[in-house]
């Protein structure tokens, strides 16, 4: 679908497949080609029920704001929920007018939300449904539009319309950049500001660049850390400035940190496969950094999807009969997919078929897509926010080093993409033993025999917790919980000098997420030193610090970061 915006073909079909799915369940005829919907179990709310308290609230707002005659002392009919930043302006509290349209606006959002819940649908089409119709609400909200917003009417009138040119230009400008601005772009350089830990490329193919990082100690541990970020993003989410970098902190305690940095592939790369990035990727990092350190096994870590790529090459491995892994970190990753959260609402057959027609077996899904799709998981927090400060009040987006990265995304092969959606999120096929083949390997979770650290966290809009949870049950091996606060961003990257938040752990394991949590133990601070803690008993004796890197058949190519993660554009 061409758009200024890089509007993905499935957004714009789940929006109308929803509407069509509310339409049937409320008319009940179905659409075309479409069964009739299943009943949820439980007591649903009746649609009429529904329309006569939302008069009735309509009604007290109206006729409480006749009453009143300007007197906002009282309380409103409706309120915004905790947290919701979009009303903070006094003019929404304080004059009537701004008043009745904030709660008009808060009531009408809270009856498509409840004629949601009264749908006869099954689970998965009420959840497209929610997701779909809080696009729509957050869309149609008041201080979205620049005749209602009493910030940006109140500074147009300040600056004498300045703000409305200014706003002008940087809607042309994004339009040109194909999306919104979320921050100060040029206040950031990779290599200068961000993804500045010292150390040296030593290892390249056409998918990835392997980075070993300089010691920070005189000693380190015998067997090096091999991590495998996602490959949907850059991977210096993982090294952004020296006080909240992973890989410095895990550099200072002693670790000898090989990185992998994912290619932005291009054309060249189209027809790269999902058993390339296990192959050519993971087990290739694994195999280089064994060779350059001398150790017996490494200790591997993935993040998201960089988790789901090593967990399927270890598992390879492991039926190989390999066991240079000695034990695996996964961070906010989903083995088992029949729960994805938000990001299922994406996913459907006739999307992933269109895609392999499409692009399956050679060309490119474009990052900004994709970027898009994670941005409309949080429309409220990273895209109308944005719209009202840069369009309608002309600014100009802060500093902000976690969401250039944000920004800074990256293509995906089609054959490799289609195959991942299929398999994963549609078919939730990795979680079955032996149900597909890898490298020429049937490929069983179970075969992961070695120790597992399962990070997840609590608030996570892309791996929700208990989808990551399920992944202790699949492998093999003894396996430690831990469920940190915040997100999936900031839940990861808490370091451990700020002492912020706190994680969950010490749980008892079983087949119910809910009664581990219910056993687990909170602990404030970060869940970095707990974590460090655990791996050290697999890390091997205390060597000292090679101060080479690479070695003489893998050579330094060129400085960290290297070269892949600075090729920008999708």
């Amino acid at each position: 679908m061409a758009s200024p915006f890089n509007v993905p073909d499935e957004f714009v079909q789940g929006l109308f497949k929803s509407g069509q799915s509310l339409m049937q369940a409320f008319t009940g005829v179905p659409a075309a080609g479409q069964a009739p919907p299943g009943n949820m179990a439980g007591p649903k709310p009746s649609l009429p029920d529904l329309q006569a308290r939302y008069w009735q609230q309509q009604m007290a707002l109206w006729m409480g704001m006749l009453a009143k005659a300007g007197d906002q002392s009282g309380e409103p009919v409706v309120a915004p929920e905790r947290g919701d930043r979009r009303f903070h302006a006094d003019e929404w509290r304080d004059n009537p007018w701004y008043s009745l349209l904030k709660q008009a606006y808060l009531l009408n959002a809270r009856l498509l939300d409840d004629m949601v819940d009264a749908a006869d649908l099954d689970a998965k089409a009420r959840h497209k449904a929610h997701f779909f119709a809080r696009q729509f609400i957050d869309a149609v909200s008041p201080a979205n539009f620049a005749a209602t917003n009493p910030d940006a009417i109140k500074l147009a009138f300040e600056t004498k319309g300045e703000s409305v040119r200014a706003g002008l230009t940087n809607l042309l400008e994004d339009l040109k950049r194909g999306r919104i601005s979320i921050t100060d772009e040029t206040a950031f350089e990779v290599g200068r500001n961000v993804a500045v830990s010292k150390g040296s490329v030593v290892f390249e193919n056409a998918l990835f660049q392997l980075i070993q990082y300089a010691p920070l100690t005189e000693q380190v541990a015998q067997r090096p850390l091999v991590i495998v970020p996602p490959c949907i993003n850059k991977f210096y989410i993982l090294d952004l400035q020296p006080e909240n970098s992973f890989v410095r902190f895990a550099c200072e305690q002693g670790q000898t940190v090989f990185l992998v940095s994912w290619c932005n592939p291009g054309a060249e790369l189209g027809k790269t496969t999902w058993d390339d990035y296990l192959e050519q990727g993971a087990m290739k990092a694994i195999e280089i950094a064994l060779a350059i350190s001398g150790a017996d096994k490494v200790n591997a870590v993935g993040w998201c999807v960089g988790g789901t790529i090593l967990s399927s090459a270890v598992a390879v491995l492991r039926a190989r009969g390999d066991k240079s892994v000695a034990s695996m970190t996964l961070l906010t990753t989903m083995l088992d997919f029949r729960e994805p959260g938000d990001l299922g609402v994406f996913i459907d057959e006739q999307g992933v078929s269109q895609r392999e027609q499409a692009i399956g077996q050679g060309g490119i899904y474009p990052g900004g897509e994709l970027g898009f799709v994670f941005q409309s998981l949080r429309a409220n927090d990273l895209i109308w926010p944005y719209v009202v400060n840069n369009y309608l009040k002309g600014k100009s987006p802060d500093a902000f080093d976690l969401l250039y990265w944000n920004g800074d995304g990256t293509n995906l092969p089609g054959p490799m993409y289609c195959w991942y959606l299929r398999n994963m999120y549609l078919e939730n096929n990795l979680c079955v033993p032996n149900r597909l083949t890898m490298c020429d390997t049937s490929v069983d979770l179970g075969r992961i025999d070695m120790p597992s650290y399962v990070l997840a966290t609590q608030d996570d809009h892309i791996v929700p917790w208990r989808a990551a949870y399920r992944s202790t049950q699949l492998m093999g091996g003894k396996s430690q919980f831990v469920l940190g606060a915040s997100g999936h961003i900031a839940g990861v990257i808490n370091p451990a000098s700020k002492n912020k938040r706190s994680y969950w752990t010490d749980g008892t394991l079983g087949d119910d997420p809910e009664q581990w949590l219910t056993s687990a133990q909170p602990v404030p601070g970060s869940w970095w030193t707990h974590w460090m803690n655990w791996l050290k008993s697999h890390a091997g004796k205390p060597v000292p610090a090679r101060k080479r890197l690479g070695n003489a058949r893998y050579k330094s190519i060129e400085p960290a970061p290297g070269r892949y993660v600075k090729a920008r554009g999708n």
